[in-house]
């Protein structure tokens, strides 16, 4: 299974062959190998997530075939459009604080029509390195919803899974709750944020300095829009409608007040997730018809044709990966490796938890990442009789971390799938903020929790 691993990652950064037969190599060698048979390999490239993707997809079309993005991006160009790195911090910043209460996923899948927007009103006001713009703009979006997802415990599943390990094991001797987590998930966030913009910055926008224009020009752009039509207004009223339902789906506890989440009120709350209400959005979509084209919906089918299959594929690649290290025992060796830390000062224990798990994290989900290794962490707590919040914290944010691979997050995968990025930019880019959020993560959870 580490071999099919490596084989994969060596196609993607070098991109020897187009990524969608990267993303069929699961299919022909797990069953080969022993390892699953086709049905259970051929089950991971229909995870819901690839509806959540269908349907964020579907809601992006209707809005830029009505005209919707470029009135966002011009909206957004007239307060932050001094400069690209302006824009590229204002759509990061957003875009994380987002990320703080909604999927990470939904949250790129969200932004991704609007930054595509503005990549495509800006570029014609550069001189040189357009297509870099492109890529550190959707690298941001990608790279700021994970870091986002880390800040709160309902940002990102893998916080939610803590919270519920926790309070089940060590609820009686240890009071852990929503503000003590955001002391030291915002501070954590929100600086290795800011040095993803540098690093980001750094690496794209060396040679990009300024647009030929300024902020006046886009405010004067959005007056020419004019008023939104009926179409707009539909558009954007199922979109809004999207978003609020996607914050208000779970439950959200504080630890000192409860809000219940509308998915309570269906017979089995957990058989809805995301991808149940971008399916839903988009379905409206094909139902409300269209004043403008007469005899037509907000969306036809001959509009949702664009949708990217290879995309889909790679997204059941990152499942199929995830699932082999699980059936094979690969992710447990992988995080039993840990218990060799017992004896070593703890600064480094962190260390080491840090750097294994977001190795398991480039290539199993953030979920799969933290349910393997808050196991081993428990075993370890004993073993060396310190808080477990020393160990379970730090392991449940470096579950969060995955910028190296195509398919280390969905956020990744989607943004990726413009092929405006090259794998090795991302590569390289990646395996800086890997190392950058492993140490920030270190030193931060020993000063504050040690």
């Amino acid at each position: 299974m580490a071999g099919v691993a490596l084989w994969m990652s060596i196609w993607w950064v070098s991109e020897a062959v187009n990524l969608a037969v990267t993303a069929l190599v699961p299919v022909l060698m797990l069953p080969i190998l022993g390892i699953a048979d086709v049905k259970s390999v051929a089950q991971q490239y229909t995870d819901s997530i690839i509806f959540l993707f269908f349907g964020g997809f579907m809601i992006a079309f209707a809005i830029e075939k009505w005209g919707l993005h470029k009135r966002i991006a011009l909206k957004i160009l007239s307060v932050v459009g001094t400069s690209p790195r302006t824009v590229l911090f204002g759509t990061m910043l957003s875009t994380f604080l987002i990320s703080n209460w909604i999927s990470n996923t939904a949250t790129t899948m969200m932004l991704f029509s609007a930054v595509l927007a503005l990549v495509h009103e800006t570029k014609q006001y550069l001189k040189q390195d357009k297509e870099k713009f492109a890529a550190a703009m959707l690298l941001g979006l990608a790279f700021s919803a994970t870091i986002g997802g880390m800040a709160t415990p309902v940002g990102t599943p893998p916080n939610m899974y803590f919270f519920k390990v926790f309070r089940e094991t060590y609820g009686q001797q240890y009071e852990f709750n929503f503000l003590k987590w955001s002391m030291i998930g915002y501070p954590i966030s929100f600086t290795f944020l800011v040095a993803c913009y540098f690093v980001l910055s750094r690496y794209f926008l060396a040679k990009v300095n300024s647009f030929s224009i300024g902020k006046e020009f886009f405010k004067e752009q959005y007056k020419h829009l004019g008023k939104m039509c009926t179409e707009e207004k539909w558009v954007f009223g199922i979109f809004i409608s999207c978003v609020l339902l996607w914050f208000s789906r779970v439950d959200i506890d504080t630890g000192y007040f409860k809000l219940y989440g509308w998915a309570n009120i269906l017979k089995v709350p957990k058989f809805v997730d995301d991808s149940f209400v971008a399916i839903a959005a988009a379905l409206l979509l094909f139902l409300i018809p269209s004043k403008k084209d007469k005899g037509h919906a907000l969306l036809e089918w001959d509009d949702a044709k664009k949708i990217r299959y290879d995309i889909i594929l790679m997204f059941g690649s990152g499942f199929a990966l995830a699932y082999g290290f699980e059936v094979t025992g690969l992710s447990n060796w992988l995080a039993s490796q840990l218990m060799v830390l017992k004896g070593v000062p703890i600064f480094f224990v962190i260390l080491g938890i840090c750097c294994i798990v977001t190795v398991i994290s480039e290539f199993a989900s953030n979920i799969a990442s933290i349910q393997l290794a808050i196991p081993v962490m428990i075993a370890l707590q004993k073993n060396l009789d310190v808080s477990p919040l020393l160990l379970m914290i730090p392991a449940t944010f470096a579950s969060s971390i995955g910028f190296m691979l195509p398919v280390a997050t969905a956020a990744n995968t989607i943004v990726f799938g413009t092929k405006m990025i090259h794998t090795k930019d991302m590569f390289k880019v990646g395996l800086v903020l890997d190392i950058l959020g492993i140490l920030i993560i270190t030193l931060m959870c020993y000063l504050y929790l040690a």
